[in-house]
Formats: C-alpha cells, structure tokens, sequence
C-alpha cells in the first residue's frame, strides 16, 4: 500500500515518516541544511519477514506553497493519504490547498495525523481536533484522527497499528488489481548507476511488468527492455499496480527519459494531444472559469500548459462538474478515467481537477447532443454499460478501446462480447447498427437491379461506395461473406447480386452470341473491342454492346472496362495468375503480369486496376496485393 502525505510546510510531515519508518526521506544536501522539502522523498517498511511480505510504501511531499507541482507528482497513485496538522498552527492554508488535490485526484481515504501535541496545551489540543471535521469538510472529515508527537512518539504506534491494518486490507485488492490492463508506470526519477544503467522510478498504476518485457517509454515513443527492478525497494521478478518499482531500462540512455513519461506496455497506443474530460471546478475558487482559460494541467507526474473549452455551457462555476475539451502544448499518454488537476496559468492556485473520457475526440461536433450524451454516459456509467453507449454512437476500432481504455485484448474482446458487439475487421458494431448496415447493402443491391437490369450486379468496391465508403473494406468484405453464407446474396464472378436477379438469353440472342463466342476465344487474354467484334461479326456496334452487356448478366463475360469485355474462364484465370505473382514475388507488378498473359504494357495494367476495383487485389504504389480469394473460382464452387 502506498502512503501519500499532505499537509503545510512545518507541521512534521517527514519527521512523522521518520518516526514510523526509521529512514529520512530528505535525500538532498539543500533539504537537510534548510530543514524542509524541496523534492519527492520515499521510504518503506515490511510488514512481516520474508520475500514476499506485503510492503508499506510512504511518498512524502514538500509542504511549502512553491513546491505543489512537485507534490502533485507524488500524489499521484497513492492509495492513502496521510493528512498532518499541527496542533499548534491547525489548519493552514496549503493543508487546504493539499486537500483540494487529493479531492480532485479522487483520493477517498485516508487518515490525520495531528502532531506536536507536547508543544500545546490540553486545551488547546481538544479545540483543534474538534474544529478539525468543519475545517476539512469531507472526506477528510470522516478519517481517523491520531494525536501525535514527532518527538516524544507519543500517539505513533496507534498509527503505525491503524496502517498496517489497512496495508493488509489492501493487499488482496492490489493483487486482484494489478491483473487489469496492460503496464503503466508514471515516472518521477530517472537515474544511472554505475555497472547498472539507466533507472526509472515511479508508481504503477495498472497491470504488471516482469524481468524481460519490452516496454515503451512515452510519449517519446522509445522502446527499451527491463533488465531488472525492484518493487517496494526490494530486488524483485514482477512489479504490479500500486507498487513503487524502480526499472533498469536496457537500450535507453539518461536523456531519453524524465520525470512525467510513462514507461509502459509496448501495446498501448494511447499519446495525444488533445482529450475530452469531465472536470469539477474548486469550492474554493471565487469566480467561474471561462472559456478557452489558460492553464497548467498535472496529470501523473507530469506539468504542462493547456487550454481548456467548456462543451456543455459557456463557463464553469466554483464547485460545479462540466464537460470539457482540453487542448495540449505536448501531448501525453492518456488513458480514460485517469486524473488530473488544473492550476491557473501563473502555477500559485488549484483550479479544479477531472477525468479523463475520451483520448481521441472528434475534431468537429464537439457540441452535438449526441456527442455530450455519450460523454456523460462515459463518465457515469460502468465500463460494459458505457461501451454499449459508444457502440451505438459509432463503430469503435477493438485496437483504440484497448488502448483507450487500458484494456488487454482479452480484456477488450471480453468487453465486446459482453455488450454482443459484432466485431468485423477489428471494428466493433453495435448489433442494431451491423443489421441496418446488412438491410442497406441488400436494397442497394435492389436499387441497382432495378435501375441497370441488363448488368449481373455490384462490384465489390461499388457497393461499399454506395453503403458505407468511410468504412474500410475490408469490413465490407466480412459483411459481403456473411451475407453470401447466409445465401441472402450471391456472387457472380466479380458482380454481386441478389439470389433472384437472374437473366436467360432469348433464343435469338444466344444465337448472335454463339458467333461472337469465339471471337473472344481466340485471344482470351487480350480480346477485341466492341467496335472490333462489330467489325468481324457484321453487326451494328450498339446491337453488340447491347448483347454483351446482357452476356454479362448472365455471367458468362466480365466487363472489365469500357467496352473491354473479357471471357469470364479468362477472368478467373488471369486471377489466379495474379495469386502466383503473389506467392512467388509478395505481389503483382504490372511487367511480371503483362510477360505472363503476353499483352502489352497498357492492357496488363487496365486488367491490374479492374482486379483493385473489384476488390480482389489492393494496389500499394507500383504493388497489386492479393486481399482474398479467386472470386471467379469461389462463385463457380459455390
């Protein structure tokens, strides 16, 4: 369990640590010579012999109005705070200030330390600890009150005993805790050692990280290797959520990390620059917040500048909770439901803290009715409720939620199974909004029937412009699949069509056909034009592209481009041409394709761009990739 304290400068914070630990958390000489603290400091103390006894961690934090940044840092990932007061002085204004923090970052529990009880009298003792409750107001109004003395140890072992009680609760609720989501480390020291390498030191808020794992180190993006650590201070294999760990980085040097990064699991994809949040403005704030307000905003260890934009109403006022959009000078790693705290652009005063919804907010539309409900819904439903709201706003990509929301991806498919999403290409559907885009793609295909009853049906490609063009196709392509095995479609060569747009030559037609036939033949790979058949056939040229268009609703020609109509056998078999180049060279080049079908350049490269458009290859620069299967060979199993 990890420790935080807060409190006024000069009220015994790292005198009390001292008491309860053994150990001085003032490590530097300017500390020790002015007699506060200026950094972070740490301390640690087992709670029973052994390896693997639980650990009580202490952060102390400087207590001087100067220095709240740096207590900000060591608030955050705390699981308890350590409120002191001096019986003297009593409630001061950074007491206030540090409990405002530790309300903003969701700091729920906790205890008072009220110290230098032998420096007052009875009297006076009794009339701080009961103006504590209305002084503090909650939480901290509702936390155990210890009467202490740094000097004498009067009072401490009661607190001692009151801590380790809790340390040992926490326990089991950090094991069942460090399972969920990937590895997230905020760092608040970086160092070297001699014969060790670079060492990073912070809080793990989520997951675990063993000896070995690749890990990044954030928003830098560098990658580094754990060569090993410790958690808790002790020489350990795995570090996990709630736990102070200090990682040995291989392949990082000192200056490719610092304070603020997040060293974490190289899984997580989750920078930016830009983030909505539901953010709560302090009681103790005299006016409103206004739009766009300059601001320095604390999130982990980490202090920058932001703006901040209020979505729901045109300001925030003191103790009220709005939806915001805040807009970063550098971009951070950013997880939903992370805390963070606003000061005023000079850095003196706390402003207000929040949490973090979405990472990835749409550039416009921020205002929409819509788009506030689903933030709200984010904010205040659980995770399984909220996805199923934002599964039936829009697609979600299984890849952004993981990482948005720190999900493993068994975590993350868990969570989409649970809200019965239907997941397609790494999209996730809400079930309502998948079947409406099932009945689109059907009467699209009904609305073509009608409209060009002489042509076999869709192309692949077409009709994902006419359905969904801003969905990927290869979403469409999964979509078409189950479509075609539910036999609610069916393919014909390259055409989509439904099940009873089927077309007969009349007996006449077939006979014209029967001559043109082999005319085709004769170069099945390089074919004449309309205006060519014509020509040999003795037939008007309008009659013949008439003819063939009707041939090619019955499938047994592909028209591959104007007025290039190609044997459907020579189709699927230039195809599986295009499938060999594949196999043997990674992909399709138009000289390769062009020497294997003994065409010219022009119309090897005409046959390359009608198999992108139909969606059977996708084209990458000079590069015909294979995306599926011979839908030629497929239609003819089938």
């Amino acid at each position: 369990m990890l420790i935080g304290t807060a409190g006024h400068i000069d009220h015994g914070k790292t005198s009390l640590i001292g008491r309860l630990t053994g150990r001085n958390t003032d490590r530097l000489p300017e500390e020790r010579k002015r007699g506060i603290s200026i950094e972070l400091g740490y301390a640690y103390v087992p709670l029973a012999e052994g390896a693997s006894a639980p650990v009580l961690g202490f952060i102390d934090v400087p207590g001087h109005e100067k220095f709240v940044h740096t207590m900000l840092a060591g608030a955050t990932g705390i699981d308890r705070a350590l409120l002191v007061v001096a019986a003297d002085d009593g409630v001061m204004p950074q007491t206030e200030e540090h409990l405002d923090i530790l309300r903003l970052l969701g700091v729920s529990h906790g205890a008072i330390a009220l110290t230098k009880i032998d420096a007052v009298s009875p009297e006076r003792l009794a009339e701080v600890r009961a103006g504590l409750g209305a002084a503090l107001g909650a939480p901290a109004s509702g936390w155990p009150v210890f009467a202490l003395s740094n000097l004498s140890g009067e009072g401490v072992d009661a607190l001692d005993h009151w801590l380790r009680q809790e340390a040992r609760q926490q326990a089991q609720a950090q094991a069942e805790r460090a399972d969920d989501g990937e590895f997230r480390l905020a760092v608040d020291r970086v160092f070297t050692l001699g014969g060790v390498g670079t060492v990073v030191t912070g809080t793990v808020h989520a997951g675990r990280v063993r000896v070995g794992d690749e890990v990044i180190v954030q928003p830098a993006g560098r990658r580094a290797r754990v060569r090993s650590l410790h958690a808790q201070d002790r020489p350990a294999e795995q570090g996990r959520a709630g736990q102070r760990c200090a990682l040995n980085l291989a392949g990082l040097s000192r200056d490719d990390v610092a304070r603020g990064d997040w060293v974490q699991a190289a899984a997580l994809a989750n920078v930016s620059a830009r983030f909505d949040a539901m953010l709560r403005l302090s009681s103790r704030e005299a006016k409103a917040l206004a739009q766009w307000s300059n601001v320095h905003l604390h999130h982990g260890t980490r202090d920058l500048l932001a703006r901040v934009a209020v979505l729901d109403a045109e300001r925030i006022e003191p103790g009220e909770e709005r939806l915001v959009s805040i807009t970063l000078d550098t971009p951070l790693a950013l997880c939903r439901g992370d805390r963070f705290v606003l000061r005023d652009a000079s850095a003196r005063r706390t402003l207000a803290g929040g949490e973090v919804l979405d990472i990835a907010p749409p550039v416009r539309g921020k205002r929409r009715p819509e788009r506030l409900a689903l933030l709200n819904a984010l904010h205040q439903r659980p995770g399984a409720a909220a996805l199923r709201d934002w599964l039936a706003a829009e697609p979600v990509p299984v890849a952004r939620l993981a990482s948005d929301w720190n999900l493993r991806a068994d975590e993350a498919h868990a969570a989409l199974r649970y809200a019965e999403a239907r997941v397609a290409a790494g999209l996730a559907f809400a079930p309502a909004r998948w079947q409406a885009l099932r009945q689109r793609t059907l009467e699209a295909l009904a609305a073509t029937h009608e409209r060009e009853p002489e042509m076999p049906g869709l192309e692949q490609n077409r009709l994902r412009r006419i359905v969904a063009p801003a969905l990927p196709a290869d979403v469409i392509a999964e979509l078409i699949d189950e479509l075609l095995a539910a036999a609610t479609l069916a393919r014909r060569g390259a055409f989509l069509a439904l099940p009873a747009h089927k077309a007969e030559l009349a007996r006449d037609e077939r006979v014209q056909w029967e001559k043109l036939k082999p005319l085709l033949m004769e170069q099945p790979y390089d074919p004449p034009r309309v205006r060519d058949l014509a020509r040999a056939a003795a037939l008007a040229e309008p009659a013949v592209r008439a003819l063939l268009k009707r041939v090619a609703r019955v499938g047994e020609v592909t028209l591959v481009a104007h007025d290039h109509f190609y044997l459907t056998d020579a189709v699927a078999r230039m195809a599986d041409i295009v499938a060999e180049l594949n196999a043997q060279h990674g992909a399709a080049r138009a000289a390769e394709f062009r020497d294997r079908i003994g065409t010219g350049r022009k119309v090897a490269i005409l046959i390359l761009e009608f198999y992108d458009r139909v969606g059977y290859t996708r084209r990458v620069r000079d590069d015909h990739l294979l995306r599926r299967g011979n839908p030629w060979r497929d239609a003819a199993a089938a």
